[in-house]
């Protein structure tokens, strides 16, 4: 099978979130089971390195407006090709937004651009590129399939499959931008891409679809309901059985204790004592003190999505069990400037960093002793992920993906062997307050905490069982 996979972003090319390291892990994945993958990327400043020497494969002289041109390179062993159209990607800073974070006036021309190159990709107008199937991940890619249900070019027309990766962004624009995207008029229907008389690219791309897949099978449920549809639960409900659930997985090798150049001391399952050495460096870089309470951390974007807003309610309980907390994030400013203020009241006690940084990323899993995802909804996560490959115990709420792929620690899990972290209820202080005393608790016990480490060392989060259901879910929709 020859699949074309389009994104906005990729790891390890541009990254801004989970999209990117599953994007970029997913040829990997895949190729055990027969599927090539070439993945199409828009041409931003950071991917200049990567495409020197390209070769020109095709160009467009007006591609919604602009000149385009398509460049072939790689990406690790597998097929990359890059959208270079500078007026639309050659933009210094974030790749969504400007540098005040404000949404670029021009994305539905910047992402319609990259839909309607990646469906004529697909439908014969680049020759000697033919693909079965286009796999569309977000917003940003979703109207490639409807270009090629609505304006395909001459040749076989692939296959599509529209991955959500979260319902929450769905590119939606007024109905004015509705003539530039080089559509027929029969496109802007409620079947089409009009979404509440403006403009839906996600919507449009989960109505052109043969398949759809969100990112675990718990958020593939949710998703059908108005609490987590974000108004397109009729739609998701309409598409029945055509709606999976795939749960992520992360790069064993990119996110491996025993061999992370970001640790001072590497460690595996059978060493987990020397992860020490990783928590006082934490300790030492947020200015922590040193004793026998858990040291938590947050690796998070700090929004009212991920909770922090509750957590940050939950602070001074947090101090006060004995806990110490090291956090690395960045989002709503209001949410930030509370987590600074807790670091003030409660020094050597609660360490804040905003931004974001690999590397210490990687710190803060091998070094942690839990890490809180109290996320309102979560369509997969990979920090938990993460988190259970580093024996940083995931503290999380029940929801999406991280229901999916955390065992809570009750008494029966505990005493069958096989739970991996804390699971709560709802997003609320004191049900948060209660994960965290429970976390308190079971840290106090040396020999539990040690097995719940241990399973979670244990837990298989790669991408080889999901690499297996989409390779079995391409069959299908190839054979429908």
């Amino acid at each position: 099978m020859k699949i074309l996979s389009v994104a906005s972003e990729a790891f390890p090319l541009v990254k801004t979130g989970g999209l990117a390291d599953v994007v970029g892990a997913l040829p990997d994945a895949l190729a055990p089971h027969g599927v090539a993958t070439t993945t199409l990327l828009p041409g931003y400043p950071a991917l200049g390195p990567h495409v020197k020497g390209a070769r020109t494969v095709h160009r467009w002289p007006d591609l919604l407006g602009v000149e385009a041109r398509l460049l072939k390179a790689g990406i690790g062993d597998h097929p990359l090709l890059v959208l270079d159209a500078p007026q639309l990607f050659a933009r210094e800073g974030p790749i969504y937004t400007d540098r005040g974070g404000k949404d670029w006036p021009d994305n539905w021309r910047r992402f319609a651009a990259l839909g309607r190159a990646a469906a004529d990709l697909a439908s014969g107008t680049v020759p000697g590129h033919g693909f079965d199937l286009l796999h569309a991940h977000d917003w940003q890619a979703a109207m490639a399939p409807a270009y090629l249900r609505f304006a395909p070019g001459p040749g076989p027309v692939a296959r599509t499959v529209v991955t959500v990766h979260n319902l929450a962004f769905q590119g939606s624009f007024d109905a004015s931008v509705f003539r530039e995207l080089a559509l027929p008029d029969a496109a802007f229907a409620l079947d089409g891409v009009e979404f509440y008389g403006g403009v839906g690219f996600l919507k449009a791309g989960l109505e052109a679809a043969d398949a759809i897949t969100t990112v675990s099978p718990t958020y593939a449920e949710e998703i059908r309901s108005p609490e987590f549809g974000m108004g397109l639960e009729g739609l998701i409900q309409a598409r029945g059985a055509r709606v999976h659930g795939i749960v992520n997985g992360i790069d064993p090798l990119v996110w491996n204790p025993e061999a992370d150049p970001a640790l001072p001391s590497p460690y595996s399952v059978r060493s987990i004592r020397r992860r020490t050495p990783n928590k006082r460096a934490v300790e030492k870089m947020f200015g922590l003190d040193q004793d026998d309470g858990p040291l938590f951390t947050v690796v998070s974007r700090l929004t009212w999505q991920k909770g922090m807003d509750v957590l940050g309610w939950c602070l001074d309980d947090l101090v006060a069990l004995g806990g110490r907390l090291a956090l690395l994030g960045a989002g709503d400013a209001g949410l930030e400037a509370a987590f600074r203020d807790a670091a003030a009241r409660h020094p050597g006690r609660i360490g804040v960093r905003i931004g974001y940084d690999e590397g210490l990323s990687h710190l803060l899993q091998g070094g942690a002793d839990a890490i809180l995802i109290p996320s309102r909804f979560e369509p997969c996560g990979l920090t938990q992920l993460y988190g259970l490959r580093y024996g940083c115990v995931p503290v999380v709420a029940r929801t999406g993906g991280l229901a999916d792929t955390v065992i809570d620690a009750n008494e029966a899990a505990l005493a069958a062997g096989v739970a991996t972290g804390i699971v709560h209820d709802g997003v609320s202080y004191e049900g948060l307050v209660r994960a965290l005393r429970r976390t308190v608790t079971l840290y106090a016990d040396p020999d539990r905490w040690c097995r719940l480490q241990k399973n979670g060392m244990a837990t298989d989060v790669g991408w080889t069982r999901s690499g297996a259901r989409y390779a079995d879910l391409y069959r299908k929709v190839l054979a429908q």
